[in-house]
Protein backbone atom coordinates (compact mmCIF):
# COMPACT_ATOMS: atom_id res chain seq x y z
CA UNK A 1 0.00 0.00 0.00
CA UNK A 2 2.95 2.33 0.61
CA UNK A 3 4.14 1.70 -2.96
CA UNK A 4 0.64 2.56 -4.26
CA UNK A 5 0.56 5.81 -2.28
CA UNK A 6 4.01 6.89 -3.45
CA UNK A 7 3.23 5.99 -7.08
CA UNK A 8 0.03 8.04 -7.18
CA UNK A 9 1.65 11.04 -5.47
CA UNK A 10 4.57 10.89 -7.90
CA UNK A 11 2.16 10.64 -10.83
CA UNK A 12 0.20 13.67 -9.56
CA UNK A 13 3.41 15.70 -9.28
CA UNK A 14 4.54 14.74 -12.76
CA UNK A 15 1.16 15.58 -14.25
CA UNK A 16 0.97 18.95 -12.50
CA UNK A 17 4.46 19.92 -13.66
CA UNK A 18 3.68 18.91 -17.22
CA UNK A 19 0.22 20.46 -17.44
CA UNK A 20 0.51 23.55 -15.22
CA UNK A 21 1.17 26.02 -18.02
CA UNK A 22 -1.97 24.86 -19.80
CA UNK A 23 -4.07 24.88 -16.61
CA UNK A 24 -2.95 28.44 -15.81
CA UNK A 25 -3.61 29.83 -19.26
CA UNK A 26 -6.58 32.24 -19.28
CA UNK A 27 -9.62 30.73 -20.97
CA UNK A 28 -10.93 32.90 -23.79
CA UNK A 29 -14.74 33.05 -24.00
CA UNK A 30 -17.17 34.58 -26.48
CA UNK A 31 -19.08 37.76 -25.76
CA UNK A 32 -22.54 38.82 -26.88
CA UNK A 33 -24.14 41.86 -28.50
CA UNK A 34 -24.93 43.08 -24.99
CA UNK A 35 -21.31 44.12 -24.38
CA UNK A 36 -20.23 44.72 -28.00
CA UNK A 37 -17.49 45.60 -28.75
CA UNK A 38 -15.68 43.54 -26.09
CA UNK A 39 -13.57 40.49 -25.33
CA UNK A 40 -13.57 38.27 -22.27
CA UNK A 41 -11.61 35.59 -20.48
CA UNK A 42 -11.63 33.51 -17.33
CA UNK A 43 -8.49 33.83 -15.22
CA UNK A 44 -7.63 31.35 -12.46
CA UNK A 45 -6.18 32.84 -9.30
CA UNK A 46 -5.19 31.22 -5.97
CA UNK A 47 -7.74 31.27 -3.17
CA UNK A 48 -5.11 32.30 -0.60
CA UNK A 49 -4.20 30.27 2.49
CA UNK A 50 -5.77 26.82 2.66
CA UNK A 51 -5.96 24.08 5.28
CA UNK A 52 -5.68 20.43 4.25
CA UNK A 53 -6.61 17.75 6.80
CA UNK A 54 -5.48 14.26 5.81
CA UNK A 55 -6.86 10.84 6.71
CA UNK A 56 -5.31 7.80 8.37
CA UNK A 57 -6.17 5.01 5.94
CA UNK A 58 -3.83 6.29 3.20
CA UNK A 59 -1.94 8.83 5.29
CA UNK A 60 0.70 9.83 2.75
CA UNK A 61 -1.54 9.95 -0.30
CA UNK A 62 -4.52 11.73 1.24
CA UNK A 63 -2.33 14.46 2.71
CA UNK A 64 0.01 15.12 -0.21
CA UNK A 65 -2.24 14.56 -3.24
CA UNK A 66 -4.58 17.49 -2.53
CA UNK A 67 -1.58 19.57 -1.46
CA UNK A 68 -0.14 19.18 -4.97
CA UNK A 69 -3.22 20.84 -6.43
CA UNK A 70 -3.18 23.59 -3.80
CA UNK A 71 0.49 24.40 -4.44
CA UNK A 72 0.04 24.24 -8.22
CA UNK A 73 -2.79 26.76 -7.94
CA UNK A 74 -0.49 29.13 -6.05
CA UNK A 75 -1.85 28.87 -2.53
CA UNK A 76 -0.06 28.86 0.79
CA UNK A 77 -0.83 25.57 2.55
CA UNK A 78 -1.10 24.34 6.11
CA UNK A 79 -1.06 20.56 6.11
CA UNK A 80 -2.45 18.54 9.02
CA UNK A 81 -1.61 14.80 8.67
CA UNK A 82 -3.59 12.21 10.59
CA UNK A 83 -2.48 11.69 14.17
CA UNK A 84 -3.57 8.04 13.95
CA UNK A 85 -0.49 7.35 11.83
CA UNK A 86 2.22 9.12 13.87
CA UNK A 87 5.17 7.68 11.95
CA UNK A 88 3.81 8.90 8.60
CA UNK A 89 2.82 12.25 10.12
CA UNK A 90 6.37 12.72 11.43
CA UNK A 91 7.84 11.74 8.07
CA UNK A 92 5.63 14.22 6.20
CA UNK A 93 6.62 17.00 8.61
CA UNK A 94 10.30 16.16 8.21
CA UNK A 95 10.31 15.91 4.40
CA UNK A 96 8.09 18.93 3.77
CA UNK A 97 10.24 21.04 6.08
CA UNK A 98 13.39 19.86 4.34
CA UNK A 99 12.41 20.07 0.68
CA UNK A 100 9.58 22.61 0.33
CA UNK A 101 9.43 26.37 0.86
CA UNK A 102 8.53 26.83 4.52
CA UNK A 103 7.09 30.29 3.80
CA UNK A 104 4.44 28.67 1.58
CA UNK A 105 3.71 25.28 3.14
CA UNK A 106 3.86 24.19 6.73
CA UNK A 107 2.92 20.97 8.52
CA UNK A 108 1.11 21.02 11.85
CA UNK A 109 1.16 17.74 13.74
CA UNK A 110 -1.08 16.86 16.63
CA UNK A 111 -4.41 15.41 17.65
CA UNK A 112 -7.90 16.73 18.35
CA UNK A 113 -6.72 19.82 20.24
CA UNK A 114 -4.43 20.95 17.43
CA UNK A 115 -7.03 20.25 14.76
CA UNK A 116 -9.66 22.17 16.74
CA UNK A 117 -7.30 25.12 17.10
CA UNK A 118 -6.67 25.10 13.35
CA UNK A 119 -10.39 25.03 12.61
CA UNK A 120 -10.92 28.12 14.73
CA UNK A 121 -8.79 30.14 12.28
CA UNK A 122 -10.05 31.83 9.13
CA UNK A 123 -9.00 30.05 5.94
CA UNK A 124 -9.64 30.65 2.29
CA UNK A 125 -10.56 26.97 1.90
CA UNK A 126 -10.58 23.82 4.01
CA UNK A 127 -10.01 20.44 2.38
CA UNK A 128 -10.90 17.49 4.61
CA UNK A 129 -10.76 13.75 4.04
CA UNK A 130 -12.41 11.52 6.62
CA UNK A 131 -15.70 10.44 8.14
CA UNK A 132 -19.04 12.14 7.82
CA UNK A 133 -19.14 12.67 11.58
CA UNK A 134 -15.94 14.72 11.58
CA UNK A 135 -16.91 16.30 8.26
CA UNK A 136 -19.90 17.90 9.99
CA UNK A 137 -17.58 19.36 12.63
CA UNK A 138 -15.29 20.76 9.93
CA UNK A 139 -18.19 22.27 8.00
CA UNK A 140 -19.68 23.84 11.14
CA UNK A 141 -16.33 25.44 11.99
CA UNK A 142 -15.90 26.69 8.42
CA UNK A 143 -19.38 28.23 8.42
CA UNK A 144 -18.36 30.67 11.17
CA UNK A 145 -15.99 32.34 8.71
CA UNK A 146 -17.97 31.57 5.52
CA UNK A 147 -15.02 29.42 4.46
CA UNK A 148 -15.62 27.17 1.45
CA UNK A 149 -14.95 23.48 2.03
CA UNK A 150 -14.12 20.35 0.08
CA UNK A 151 -15.22 17.28 2.02
CA UNK A 152 -14.04 13.88 0.83
CA UNK A 153 -16.17 11.54 2.93
CA UNK A 154 -17.44 8.04 2.24
CA UNK A 155 -20.62 6.03 2.46
CA UNK A 156 -21.82 2.53 1.82
CA UNK A 157 -20.45 1.75 -1.63
CA UNK A 158 -22.60 -0.96 -3.27
CA UNK A 159 -21.60 -3.62 -5.77
CA UNK A 160 -24.33 -4.98 -8.05
CA UNK A 161 -23.40 -8.34 -9.58
CA UNK A 162 -25.21 -9.82 -12.57
CA UNK A 163 -25.01 -13.51 -13.52
CA UNK A 164 -23.93 -12.81 -17.11
CA UNK A 165 -20.28 -12.07 -16.29
CA UNK A 166 -16.78 -13.52 -16.27
CA UNK A 167 -17.05 -14.71 -12.67
CA UNK A 168 -13.36 -15.33 -11.86
CA UNK A 169 -12.34 -11.89 -13.13
CA UNK A 170 -15.25 -10.17 -11.40
CA UNK A 171 -14.50 -11.87 -8.08
CA UNK A 172 -10.82 -10.92 -8.21
CA UNK A 173 -11.75 -7.31 -8.86
CA UNK A 174 -14.35 -7.22 -6.08
CA UNK A 175 -12.03 -8.92 -3.60
CA UNK A 176 -9.15 -6.71 -4.67
CA UNK A 177 -11.20 -3.57 -4.11
CA UNK A 178 -12.42 -4.82 -0.74
CA UNK A 179 -9.64 -6.75 0.99
CA UNK A 180 -6.48 -5.95 -0.97
CA UNK A 181 -7.32 -2.24 -0.53
CA UNK A 182 -6.21 -1.93 3.09
CA UNK A 183 -8.49 -4.77 4.28
CA UNK A 184 -11.59 -2.72 3.57
CA UNK A 185 -10.26 0.42 5.25
CA UNK A 186 -10.82 2.62 2.20
CA UNK A 187 -13.61 5.07 1.46
CA UNK A 188 -14.29 3.54 -1.96
CA UNK A 189 -13.95 -0.11 -0.92
CA UNK A 190 -17.03 -2.23 -1.72
CA UNK A 191 -19.29 -2.02 1.31
CA UNK A 192 -21.94 -4.56 0.34
CA UNK A 193 -22.95 -6.72 -2.62
CA UNK A 194 -26.38 -7.10 -4.19
CA UNK A 195 -27.05 -10.08 -6.44
CA UNK A 196 -29.89 -12.44 -7.26
CA UNK A 197 -30.88 -15.32 -5.00
CA UNK A 198 -30.13 -17.79 -7.80
CA UNK A 199 -26.62 -16.48 -8.47
CA UNK A 200 -25.52 -15.87 -4.87
CA UNK A 201 -24.20 -19.44 -4.19
CA UNK A 202 -21.87 -19.32 -7.22
CA UNK A 203 -20.62 -15.88 -6.27
CA UNK A 204 -20.01 -16.90 -2.65
CA UNK A 205 -18.10 -20.04 -3.64
CA UNK A 206 -15.90 -18.03 -6.00
CA UNK A 207 -15.18 -15.41 -3.32
CA UNK A 208 -14.24 -18.10 -0.79
CA UNK A 209 -11.93 -19.77 -3.29
CA UNK A 210 -10.19 -16.50 -4.12
CA UNK A 211 -9.74 -15.51 -0.48
CA UNK A 212 -8.17 -18.84 0.38
CA UNK A 213 -5.82 -18.56 -2.61
CA UNK A 214 -4.74 -15.09 -1.45
CA UNK A 215 -4.58 -15.43 2.32
CA UNK A 216 -4.47 -19.19 2.99
CA UNK A 217 -6.64 -21.26 5.28
CA UNK A 218 -5.70 -19.08 8.27
CA UNK A 219 -5.79 -15.48 6.99
CA UNK A 220 -4.69 -14.13 10.38
CA UNK A 221 -1.27 -15.61 9.63
CA UNK A 222 -1.02 -13.94 6.24
CA UNK A 223 1.53 -11.17 5.81
CA UNK A 224 -0.54 -9.75 2.95
CA UNK A 225 -3.57 -8.94 5.12
CA UNK A 226 -3.52 -5.37 6.44
CA UNK A 227 -3.95 -4.74 10.16
CA UNK A 228 -6.86 -2.76 11.55
CA UNK A 229 -5.58 0.73 12.31
CA UNK A 230 -6.14 0.74 16.10
CA UNK A 231 -8.02 -0.89 18.97
CA UNK A 232 -10.97 1.50 18.74
CA UNK A 233 -11.68 0.58 15.14
CA UNK A 234 -11.11 -3.09 15.95
CA UNK A 235 -13.71 -2.88 18.73
CA UNK A 236 -16.11 -1.12 16.34
CA UNK A 237 -15.82 -3.99 13.84
CA UNK A 238 -16.32 -6.57 16.60
CA UNK A 239 -19.51 -4.77 17.62
CA UNK A 240 -20.81 -4.87 14.05
CA UNK A 241 -20.09 -8.58 13.74
CA UNK A 242 -21.38 -9.56 17.19
CA UNK A 243 -24.72 -7.82 16.64
CA UNK A 244 -27.49 -10.37 17.32
CA UNK A 245 -28.94 -9.69 13.86
CA UNK A 246 -25.60 -10.41 12.18
CA UNK A 247 -23.62 -13.00 14.15
CA UNK A 248 -25.66 -15.88 12.71
CA UNK A 249 -25.19 -14.67 9.13
CA UNK A 250 -21.44 -15.34 8.85
CA UNK A 251 -20.74 -17.74 5.99
CA UNK A 252 -16.99 -17.19 5.75
CA UNK A 253 -14.29 -15.76 7.99
CA UNK A 254 -15.05 -14.00 11.23
CA UNK A 255 -11.71 -14.83 12.90
CA UNK A 256 -10.01 -12.02 14.78
CA UNK A 257 -6.82 -11.40 16.74
CA UNK A 258 -7.21 -8.48 19.10
CA UNK A 259 -3.59 -8.48 20.25
CA UNK A 260 -2.28 -8.05 16.70
CA UNK A 261 -5.27 -6.09 15.38
CA UNK A 262 -5.87 -8.69 12.65
CA UNK A 263 -9.36 -9.31 11.31
CA UNK A 264 -10.09 -11.99 8.72
CA UNK A 265 -12.00 -11.24 5.51
CA UNK A 266 -15.59 -12.00 6.41
CA UNK A 267 -18.63 -12.65 4.22
CA UNK A 268 -22.18 -12.24 5.53
CA UNK A 269 -25.34 -13.41 3.75
CA UNK A 270 -28.73 -11.68 3.85
CA UNK A 271 -28.19 -9.55 6.95
CA UNK A 272 -31.26 -7.47 7.90
CA UNK A 273 -31.26 -3.98 6.46
CA UNK A 274 -31.84 -2.56 9.94
CA UNK A 275 -28.73 -4.26 11.38
CA UNK A 276 -25.76 -2.22 12.58
CA UNK A 277 -23.57 -3.40 9.72
CA UNK A 278 -26.03 -1.98 7.17
CA UNK A 279 -26.57 1.33 8.94
CA UNK A 280 -23.13 2.91 8.64
CA UNK A 281 -20.07 2.62 6.42
CA UNK A 282 -18.25 -0.58 7.43
CA UNK A 283 -14.68 0.56 6.71
CA UNK A 284 -13.26 -2.87 7.38
CA UNK A 285 -13.13 -6.48 6.14
CA UNK A 286 -16.83 -7.34 6.57
CA UNK A 287 -18.76 -7.82 3.33
CA UNK A 288 -22.54 -8.38 3.46
CA UNK A 289 -24.24 -9.97 0.46
CA UNK A 290 -27.89 -9.06 -0.04
CA UNK A 291 -30.08 -11.02 -2.44
CA UNK A 292 -32.99 -9.93 -4.63
CA UNK A 293 -35.36 -11.71 -7.00
CA UNK A 294 -34.55 -9.41 -9.93
CA UNK A 295 -31.32 -7.47 -10.31
CA UNK A 296 -33.28 -4.32 -11.22
CA UNK A 297 -34.60 -4.32 -7.63
CA UNK A 298 -31.07 -3.50 -6.48
CA UNK A 299 -31.33 0.03 -7.86
CA UNK A 300 -34.22 0.83 -5.50
CA UNK A 301 -32.20 -0.54 -2.57
CA UNK A 302 -29.28 1.73 -3.46
CA UNK A 303 -31.31 4.88 -4.08
CA UNK A 304 -33.22 4.44 -0.82
CA UNK A 305 -29.96 5.04 1.05
CA UNK A 306 -27.63 8.03 1.15
CA UNK A 307 -25.65 8.71 -2.02
CA UNK A 308 -22.41 6.67 -1.88
CA UNK A 309 -18.93 7.84 -2.78
CA UNK A 310 -18.71 5.04 -5.35
CA UNK A 311 -21.01 2.42 -6.84
CA UNK A 312 -20.05 -0.60 -8.90
CA UNK A 313 -21.85 -2.82 -11.42
CA UNK A 314 -20.69 -6.09 -12.96
CA UNK A 315 -22.63 -7.04 -16.07
CA UNK A 316 -22.46 -7.51 -19.83
CA UNK A 317 -26.03 -6.28 -20.25
CA UNK A 318 -26.00 -2.97 -22.13
CA UNK A 319 -29.45 -1.90 -20.94
CA UNK A 320 -28.55 -2.66 -17.34
CA UNK A 321 -25.40 -0.52 -17.64
CA UNK A 322 -27.42 2.37 -19.08
CA UNK A 323 -30.05 2.12 -16.34
CA UNK A 324 -27.36 1.97 -13.64
CA UNK A 325 -25.64 5.11 -14.93
CA UNK A 326 -28.96 6.93 -15.30
CA UNK A 327 -30.49 5.82 -11.99
CA UNK A 328 -27.71 5.63 -9.41
CA UNK A 329 -26.34 8.90 -8.04
CA UNK A 330 -22.87 8.50 -6.55
CA UNK A 331 -19.55 10.29 -6.44
CA UNK A 332 -18.32 7.94 -9.15
CA UNK A 333 -19.44 4.81 -10.97
CA UNK A 334 -17.33 1.93 -12.25
CA UNK A 335 -18.63 -0.77 -14.57
CA UNK A 336 -16.99 -4.21 -14.31
CA UNK A 337 -14.30 -3.19 -11.83
CA UNK A 338 -13.85 -1.47 -8.47
CA UNK A 339 -11.81 1.47 -7.07
CA UNK A 340 -9.76 2.04 -10.27
CA UNK A 341 -11.46 5.36 -11.03
CA UNK A 342 -9.45 6.82 -8.13
CA UNK A 343 -6.26 6.41 -10.16
CA UNK A 344 -7.63 8.05 -13.32
CA UNK A 345 -6.54 11.69 -13.21
CA UNK A 346 -8.79 12.71 -16.10
CA UNK A 347 -11.84 12.00 -13.90
CA UNK A 348 -12.91 14.16 -10.96
CA UNK A 349 -12.86 12.28 -7.66
CA UNK A 350 -15.31 13.35 -5.00
CA UNK A 351 -18.65 12.71 -3.40
CA UNK A 352 -22.20 13.94 -3.68
CA UNK A 353 -24.74 14.54 -0.94
CA UNK A 354 -23.75 12.66 2.21
CA UNK A 355 -20.57 11.34 0.59
CA UNK A 356 -18.91 14.71 0.15
CA UNK A 357 -18.62 18.15 -1.41
CA UNK A 358 -16.25 19.04 -4.23
CA UNK A 359 -13.76 16.96 -6.18
CA UNK A 360 -10.08 16.78 -7.05
CA UNK A 361 -7.36 14.83 -8.99
CA UNK A 362 -5.38 16.14 -11.92
CA UNK A 363 -6.72 19.43 -13.27
CA UNK A 364 -9.66 19.12 -10.89
CA UNK A 365 -7.24 19.49 -7.97
CA UNK A 366 -5.95 22.72 -9.49
CA UNK A 367 -9.50 23.97 -9.96
CA UNK A 368 -10.50 22.94 -6.43
CA UNK A 369 -8.00 25.45 -5.02
CA UNK A 370 -8.52 28.20 -7.61
CA UNK A 371 -11.00 30.99 -8.10
CA UNK A 372 -12.14 31.32 -11.70
CA UNK A 373 -12.20 35.08 -12.10
CA UNK A 374 -14.21 36.56 -14.95
CA UNK A 375 -12.61 39.46 -16.86
CA UNK A 376 -14.40 41.62 -19.45
CA UNK A 377 -12.35 43.96 -21.67
CA UNK A 378 -13.91 46.98 -23.39
CA UNK A 379 -12.64 50.08 -25.12
CA UNK A 380 -14.31 53.50 -25.14
CA UNK A 381 -16.09 53.00 -28.45
CA UNK A 382 -19.63 51.71 -28.73
CA UNK A 383 -21.07 53.58 -25.75
CA UNK A 384 -24.81 53.04 -26.36
CA UNK A 385 -26.89 56.00 -25.21
CA UNK A 386 -29.75 53.60 -24.44
CA UNK A 387 -27.95 52.67 -21.21
CA UNK A 388 -28.49 56.09 -19.73
CA UNK A 389 -31.50 58.25 -18.87
CA UNK A 390 -33.72 59.87 -19.89
CA UNK A 391 -35.42 56.73 -21.26
CA UNK A 392 -37.61 57.14 -24.31
CA UNK A 393 -39.75 54.32 -25.68
CA UNK A 394 -37.18 53.71 -28.42
CA UNK A 395 -34.34 53.62 -25.84
CA UNK A 396 -36.24 51.13 -23.72
CA UNK A 397 -36.85 48.86 -26.70
CA UNK A 398 -33.17 49.03 -27.64
CA UNK A 399 -32.07 48.46 -24.04
CA UNK A 400 -34.38 45.44 -23.76
CA UNK A 401 -32.95 44.01 -26.97
CA UNK A 402 -29.38 44.62 -25.82
CA UNK A 403 -29.91 42.93 -22.47
CA UNK A 404 -31.59 39.95 -24.12
CA UNK A 405 -28.56 39.50 -26.35
CA UNK A 406 -30.72 39.45 -29.48
CA UNK A 407 -28.88 40.81 -32.52
CA UNK A 408 -32.09 40.84 -34.56
CA UNK A 409 -33.91 42.68 -31.75
CA UNK A 410 -31.19 45.34 -31.62
CA UNK A 411 -31.37 45.90 -35.37
CA UNK A 412 -35.14 46.14 -35.30
CA UNK A 413 -35.05 48.59 -32.41
CA UNK A 414 -32.47 50.75 -34.18
CA UNK A 415 -34.52 51.05 -37.33
CA UNK A 416 -37.77 51.52 -35.44
CA UNK A 417 -39.58 48.33 -36.61
CA UNK A 418 -40.57 47.16 -33.13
Amino acid sequence: MVILQISIVKSSCTRALGELNRWMKPEKVKTSITTFPSSAEIVSEPLGVVLIIGAWNFPLLLALDPAIGAIAAGNAVVLKPSELCPATSSLIAKLVGKYLDSSCIKVVEGSVAETSALLEQKWDKIFFTGSGRVGRIVMAAAAKHLTPVALELGGKCPVVVDSDINLPVAVRRIAGGKWASNNGQACIAPDYIITTKDFAPKLIDALKHELEAWYGKDPLESKDLAHIVNSNHFARLVKLLDDDKVSGKIIHGGQRDKANLKFAPTILLDVPEDSLVMNDEIFGPLLPILTVDKLEDSFDMITSRGKPLAAYLFTNNKKLKEKFVKTVSAGGLVINDTVLHFAEKTLPFGGVGESGIGSYHGKFSYEAFSHRKSVLYRGFAGDASARYPPYSDRKLKLLKALLSGSVVGVILALIGWS
